[in-house]
């Protein structure tokens, strides 16, 4: 279905919503909710136009907005929009923080919208994050009369933070509050923390508009996406409002709309167990779902599930459709045994009827594509070993450099360990220069991010060989989307989908294993499967692609759910040490790695907890008991 319009509905009215509390709109994706988002933006704009009003805007910063800025600009450009009677208001900045820094949200509105657009200086409005402290409170009083004057928000856009924060209204805001100087949430600082390179820059404080400020806005748009917002979405949506979730307080307002993309809406309950809130068509995908929720909810392995059991928890009409519980239990319990296999890459001369992977041909051309120079064996270091130990031709294609995760403190490390071999090359003395007269939270210059890239260069090749992969069958990638020296990259583009494309095509693989991970809490994933996905639909008519299968594995922020795997490939002890000992070849990326995201453990201790736990669910349903699982879903494109 195509979404044309966001207007605002009231909510619960239907069977299937009775549980939510703030209208919500789900989109096949962010690019097509940002574009009908600012089509509303527009249509008030020009309204506003007609009636010669100005159209008070307020707006949010962050990635969730950038699509629609995007949008708007396109639009000035190429629709002649005009920003002339625009006024807007920023939701928050950092305290303090200079307008110029390339993290202040003066420099991010400006990059996004402000430079691109007709808008009147004098009519954009930013929180000041010089105001010295004294005046800071008569400040941020002033700021809410100046929206009073134009007689308030016709449109607030928003994002949400995991905390349920909006603007900077962190947990414990009170509903009335209004413009002011907050304390920023230790979570709130985790998710800054890869734009400043590192959490020991983030401020600790912020400007932020009240939440009693938000609420008088006409209409509200708030905006989420990714598998990372999906909680904090369910819990703002349907919970209680609390102060310990300050988004919660929209439920409040008469003319809110959530727009969503599927991965952020799916612990909605008419999504994630839509059988609890009405009639629901039993497809393979959700009938699997289905079974292993009950399983979880009745603590009971899938063969000791009861007709009761089915009856009890709203999936009577399952029960209806296959006849009996033994039934459901048995066709079940064999398609997700069917999943395990040992032969990732198909077992020589044997019968695959019920295997993920085909037999043949017996030694298969392969490439994992890994978005960072350790994802590979983060995510499928077992699987990789597997491979390489049966006799495949493994390629892997590391896509990125990595090199904005190697902290300053290795680089230099490195650089001296070189001027102590050589230290007659005055090349090394000024890269060492550079490095130690760099501030903590600036680019590197290209020298400095050339050395941290050799070293993640170097990193991968000792695990890879580790492994027992020729160096002729290593491929750095170093797509250009990526070499921006800062955690803001490129758009994907024809040259970085070419670069993927040829390297496919010289190889001809049987299989392809790339990172479905959408959880990366810098987006290279996404960027990098993205690419993947263009480079397949270009080669999809040569012929050697209708054997060419593709695995998607998840990174170290997330892993598949039991109903969505395909193929599960399991790890003996012995595996899993072997594993451990090919990432800590990344030793740069051990000890407080800069980009760990909202998990403090280390990458080798979520991969191997989150590989055992996979392997306790599969056992908890009434499988083998295995030390670790390694778990892929097939993409067909």
């Amino acid at each position: 279905m195509i979404i044309t319009s966001i207007k605002y509905q009231p909510v619960g009215q239907f069977e299937d919503t009775r549980f939510e509390k703030i209208h919500n709109i789900v989109f096949a994706n962010s690019i097509e909710a940002s574009i009908c988002v600012a089509e509303e933006i527009a249509a008030l704009i020009k309204t506003k136009q007609t009636k010669n009003k100005y159209c008070i805007l307020g707006l949010a910063t962050g990635s969730s907005p950038i699509k629609v800025y995007e949008e708007l600009v396109r639009m000035h450009k190429e629709e002649e929009l005009s920003f002339s009677n625009v006024v807007t208001f920023n939701l928050d900045e950092y305290y303090p923080m200079d307008k110029n820094s390339v993290h202040s949200y003066y420099y991010f509105m400006h990059q996004h919208l402000f430079n691109h657009i007709d808008i009147k200086p004098e009519n954009i409005n930013i929180p000041n994050g010089n105001v010295s402290l004294s005046d800071l409170h008569q400040y941020c009083i002033d700021y809410d009369l100046k929206i009073e004057t134009y007689g308030g928000l016709d449109f607030q856009l928003l994002g949400i933070g995991r905390t349920g924060h909006i603007g900077f209204n962190e947990p414990g805001s009170h509903y009335n509050s209004g413009t002011r100087n907050i304390t920023l949430d230790h979570i709130t600082r985790v998710d800054a923390a890869p734009s400043f390179l590192g959490i020991e820059n983030v401020p600790k404080k912020a400007i932020t508009m009240g939440i009693g400020s938000v609420k008088k806005a006409k209409r509200i748009v708030l905006l989420a996406w990714g598998h990372n917002k999906a909680s904090v979405i369910k819990d703002t949506i349907e919970g209680e409002i609390t102060s310990e979730v300050p988004a919660t307080y929209l439920q409040e307002h008469d003319n809110t709309t959530f727009i969503l993309n599927g991965e952020a809406a799916q612990d909605l309950t008419r999504l994630n167990t839509p059988w609890l809130v009405g009639p629901c068509i039993w497809t393979e995908e959700l009938t699997s779902k289905a079974i292993i929720w009950l399983c979880s909810l009745t603590k009971k392995s899938i063969l000791k599930l009861t007709d009761k059991d089915y009856n009890n928890y709203g999936m009577s009409s399952l029960l209806a459709q296959e006849g009996s519980a033994y039934d459901i239990n048995i066709k079940m319990f064999n398609k997700i045994q069917h999943t395990i296999t040992g032969w990732p890459g198909g077992k020589p001369n044997a019968d695959d009827s019920s295997r993920p992977e085909r037999a043949n041909p017996n030694k298969k051309r392969i490439i994992i594509f890994s978005p960072h120079p350790d994802d590979d064996v983060i995510s499928m270091g077992g699987t990789f070993d597997r491979l390489v130990e049966q006799g495949h031709e493994v390629h892997i294609a590391y896509q990125t450099s990595g090199n904005i995760a190697v902290s300053d403190y290795e680089a230099l490390k490195y650089a001296e360990v070189i001027k102590d071999v050589t230290p007659e090359d005055l090349n090394i003395d000024n890269l060492i220069k550079k490095i130690n007269s760099k501030k903590e939270d600036t680019e590197d210059d290209v020298e400095v991010r050339n050395l941290k890239g050799i070293i993640r260069k170097r990193e991968s090749l000792a695990a890879t060989r580790f492994i027992g992969v020729p160096d002729e069958n290593i491929h750095f990638l170093n797509l250009p989307f990526y070499e921006t020296g800062t955690i803001r990259k490129k758009p994907i583009g024809k040259i970085d989908i070419n670069i993927i494309a040829n390297l496919i095509a010289e190889i001809k693989p049987h299989q392809i294993y790339a990172a479905g991970d959408l959880a990366d809490p810098h987006g290279t994933h996404k960027v990098c499967l993205d690419a993947i996905f263009a480079a397949l639909q270009i080669l999809k008519p040569q012929k050697y692609m209708n054997d060419c299968w593709v695995w998607l594995y998840r990174g170290a922020w997330h892993e598949w759910d039991v109903h969505q795997i395909d193929m599960a490939v399991p790890m003996s002890p012995d595996q899993v040490l072997r594993k451990r000992k090919a990432i800590f070849f990344h030793q740069s990326q051990k000890d407080g790695v800069m980009f760990q995201g909202n998990d403090i453990r280390e990458f080798w201790v979520r991969a191997e907890e989150r590989n055992n736990e996979t392997a306790q669910k599969y056992h908890q349903l009434g499988l083998a008991d295995y030390a670790a699982l390694e778990a892929f879903k097939r993409y067909y494109y």
